[in-house]
């Protein structure tokens, strides 16, 4: 008999409750449509989905003056950065509507930056990634990088040359979030693995499959939907760590229902209609099954982070071409779904420093490469479209009204609360300086018992984070 798998996200948040709710109201409806302004003055504003295309348009009118471009939300303005006082090429930029930025740093000279930086200072728990609002590499090194290794850091930041690096410290250390939407459970190695599921998609053969962390799908190969559940799905794809941290995990129920959608607590989902790339000053959410939903902004490009490997002593993993955000996660988080207000399903959560008591850094797999690497797509499989209206409308006073898989009907959730996605698209010029390492050292240890023990599994199971299994 067949099988109906939707994510339940009817109950409460399962840790951080004050931030997630706070975030839970940012997700309601408000005043977030693109506007242009009637008159011919500049700059013009908009929204964060309008980024891509024009940042393109102008990017290919500049050539080798254009250094990045990020997005200020205050003011929803997009701000090109270019080389050199040329009056004509910032003309270029204000006829568009957008800010010109004078800088320092080409894109080349940052992309120098940032190679130079992976053949001298691959050490364990530093990562980089480009700040276009800076117009430098931001180089971070965690609580382990002391001594030589730091000095050896610090000296590689000043050969590249005045104003085209900084580095600094962080309070935790670089792990990844192997413990995370909906909570996902594998028994590997002699211990419990507790990860998070990302996105729901297609698998190029049509098949109904979902996206996850690469050191989830690196770290076990069959995923169940509870702690000692029998197995639901297999891992059929797995990068990490190298040129990403993805996994495409097939349903081994072909006629699964999977949802194009993110469960955000209290029986509110958002229907997730596309994927796009990340913006510098874009405004995101992060879902995980161990922390709920939390807010923040990206904060950098190109990320690379470099995790001190467990599987060979002394060495590191690196992983290439994350998003760095000030978002926070903890252990369980990893491949948890990053998106924003409308609906854009942006990243895979990979790993960082800190938690959600103290803040830090987290780094996310682009979902827009990791759909290209494994051939997948966004939205239903074989087994069907979205949850019909009664699995999407738990709470009184939630309105759903759901659409096809994938499609723009609102959602709602508890209360009044409703989720209105609509499309957005990041700002498309990401690269892949980052590193990421370190799966290994997620799933033992610390990560293995807060995957397999504990309030962390069941709030995860219980909050909003399970899948439902009817017959």
């Amino acid at each position: 008999m067949s099988h109906k798998r939707i994510p339940k996200r009817k109950a409460a948040i399962a840790a951080g409750s004050v931030a997630a709710l706070g975030a839970a109201a940012l997700l309601l409806p408000n005043a977030n449509a693109s506007q242009t302004d009637s008159s011919d003055a500049t700059p013009k504003t908009f929204k964060a989905a309008d980024v891509p295309a024009l940042v393109s348009q102008i990017a290919s009118q500049l050539g080798d003056a254009f250094a990045g471009s990020y997005y200020n939300a205050d003011k929803r303005q997009i701000v090109v950065n270019v080389v050199g006082d040329n009056s004509n090429v910032a003309d270029t930029v204000r006829k568009a509507g957008a800010v010109p930025n004078t800088v320092q740093n080409s894109a080349s000279t940052l992309q120098a930056a940032a190679k130079e930086l992976r053949t001298k200072a691959t050490i364990p728990g530093t990562a980089w990634s480009v700040d276009p609002k800076t117009n430098e590499i931001r180089v971070t090194a965690d609580s382990t990088v002391t001594g030589t290794r730091w000095d050896a850091l610090q000296s590689t930041v000043k050969s590249l040359g005045s104003g085209v690096a900084t580095v600094k410290k962080s309070a935790g250390s670089f792990k990844t979030f192997v413990s995370g939407g909906d909570a996902i459970f594998a028994q590997a190695g002699g211990g419990g693995i507790r990860c998070s599921l990302g996105f729901n998609v297609t698998a190029n053969d049509g098949s109904p499959a979902f996206l996850t962390a690469g050191h989830c799908g690196v770290a076990a190969k069959q995923w169940s939907d509870s702690q000692t559940g029998r197995p639901i799905a297999t891992v059929d794809q797995a990068t990490f760590p190298g040129n990403g941290d993805f996994s495409l995990v097939k349903y081994d129920d072909p006629a699964t229902r999977a949802p194009s959608e993110v469960n955000v607590g209290n029986g509110q989902t958002v229907q997730i209609t596309q994927a796009a790339d990340a913006v510098v000053g874009q405004q995101v959410f992060r879902m995980g099954s161990t922390t709920g939903l939390h807010d923040g902004t990206v904060t950098g490009l190109d990320a690379t982070v470099n995790f001190q490997s467990e599987t060979v002593p002394g060495g590191v993993d690196t992983v290439t071409g994350l998003i760095q955000t000030d978002v926070c996660a903890e252990a369980g988080d990893s491949g948890g779904s990053l998106f924003t207000q409308d609906g854009s399903a942006i990243g895979l959560t990979s790993g960082g420093s800190g938690d959600c008591t103290a803040g830090g850094e987290t780094f996310f797999q682009p979902v827009t490469t990791a759909l290209q690497a494994t051939g997948a797509t966004l939205g239903a499989g074989a087994g069907g479209g979205a949850a019909g209206s009664g699995d999407q409308s738990a709470n009184p006073g939630g309105t759903a009204s759901p659409g096809g898989q994938g499609g723009a009907g609102d959602q709602s959730g508890a209360g009044n609360r409703t989720a209105s996605p609509g499309g957005q698209s990041g700002a498309g010029d990401q690269s892949g300086a980052g590193d990421q390492a370190g799966g290994a050292s997620d799933r033992t240890g610390g990560d293995r018992s807060g995957q397999s023990t504990g309030n962390g599994a069941d709030n995860g199971a219980n909050n909003g984070s399970g899948i439902v299994t009817s017959h």
